[in-house]
């Protein structure tokens, strides 16, 4: 097998290279309702596919590193990385089951048939993570009832799809109204949202995120998406929606979050500065136009050197640097910026998550993560 660590390109059984992330790339163009764990996931059984790997350890090292170099060309891989991993051991736990292979893989085992049931499994995992926005959407639309007033943010395409459920199920005659908070001028993926809800007769109001406070007591819920939930049920998700999960419970309405199981993420960040990735969203400068650099979560400045007076939190441990590792070689990616920066919503704020398994408290989370993992 010809694969280069530094590399996110290998020789495939035809002679042709495979690169990893332009195939992810490649599917998030041509499935604008793909998201990024799953677009991810079937990146890697496209690997499976294409690698002539010989055995199950050279395999699984295959994809350990593959992975590991498509988290570090994504600017933001938490949801990425959620997928990837939880696809990677329920490839194990199947390689585990009676006949699953390990059995049968020693001197006269046929790996080839076993590549074959590792590329099946990896497609069954592809297909149930595609319909599990339909299942949460099943559960979520009973949330939304008549004369409701729906306050929601950025472009989840599984809130979109319990909303657009919601209006099919009122049978033409809608009854409730969304308000939707507009990010800026760069969000734009929000807007097929609005589009499709008003094509199904959903009066919805567009608002800036400035209005959300004022809005608030005429909402009745907040619905929103999730990049990751956590292990102690807070969320991470589009920058904004911890102020909106604020003003929600400030304001005594409910605060819902909808996401897929395959966004639990092994991750238990402590405040809004212990997320694993780099994001510049407060920048300085003079009134002379001197740039006093961007602050990251880390209370550096882009060029590394540390902010004066100081006193954002440090991000330290090596759990951290461990889960998003990034191969040394591989290339880095610009810090996110104020219009792709995420923020990190505590469980406390939290109503309930709605799931393909359905509705769980924010203190359930830790138990799903242990029956999905374990």
């Amino acid at each position: 097998m010809t694969r280069s660590i530094t590399s996110s390109s290998l020789t495939a059984t035809d002679g042709q290279e495979f690169d990893i992330v332009a195939t992810y790339h490649r599917l998030l163009s041509e499935d604008p309702d793909l998201t990024m764990p799953v677009a991810a996931i079937e990146s890697l059984v496209e690997l499976l596919s294409h690698s002539h790997a010989s055995t199950i350890s050279e395999t699984l090292d295959l994809l350990a590193t593959s992975t590991a170099h498509l988290k570090s060309r994504v600017p933001n891989p938490i949801s990425l990385s959620a997928g990837t991993d939880l696809f990677q051991r329920y490839l194990i736990s199947a390689l585990q089951r009676p006949g699953g292979g390990y059995s049968g893989a020693g001197t006269a085992g046929d790996f080839k048939s076993i590549r074959q049931h590792l590329i099946s499994n990896g497609r069954l995992f592809v297909s149930r993570a595609k319909a599990s926005r339909e299942k949460i959407a099943g559960f979520g639309r009973h949330f939304v009832r008549d004369g409701n007033t729906v306050l929601t943010n950025g472009g989840s395409r599984v809130v979109g799809a319990l909303l657009k459920r919601a209006a099919e199920d009122s049978k033409g005659s809608v009854r409730f109204r969304v308000i939707y908070v507009h990010s800026g001028p760069a969000q734009t993926e929000g807007e097929s949202v609005v589009r499709d809800l008003r094509s199904k007769g959903v009066p919805v109001a567009v608002i800036p995120e400035s209005a959300v406070a004022y809005s608030m007591g005429t909402v009745n819920m907040v619905i929103v998406g999730a990049e990751g939930v956590v292990e102690n049920g807070g969320v991470i998700s589009r920058l904004g929606t911890y102020q909106m999960g604020i003003l929600a419970k400030a304001a005594g309405k409910p605060f819902y979050v909808v996401a897929e199981s395959h966004k639990f993420v092994r991750l238990y960040p402590l405040s809004q500065y212990d997320l694993p990735i780099e994001q510049c969203v407060i920048q300085f400068s003079t009134e002379g136009g001197e740039d006093e650099g961007a602050l990251n979560v880390n209370g550096k400045r882009d060029n590394g050197e540390t902010a004066r007076q100081d006193k954002t939190p440090k991000v330290t441990g090596q759990e951290k640097e461990d889960y998003f590792d990034d191969e040394k070689g591989s290339g880095t990616v610009k810090a996110n910026g104020a219009e792709d920066a995420v923020d990190f919503t505590p469980p406390d704020l939290i109503s309930a998550l709605i799931t393909e398994s359905g509705v769980l408290t924010p203190s359930a989370v830790s138990e799903e993560l242990i029956k999905i993992w374990f």
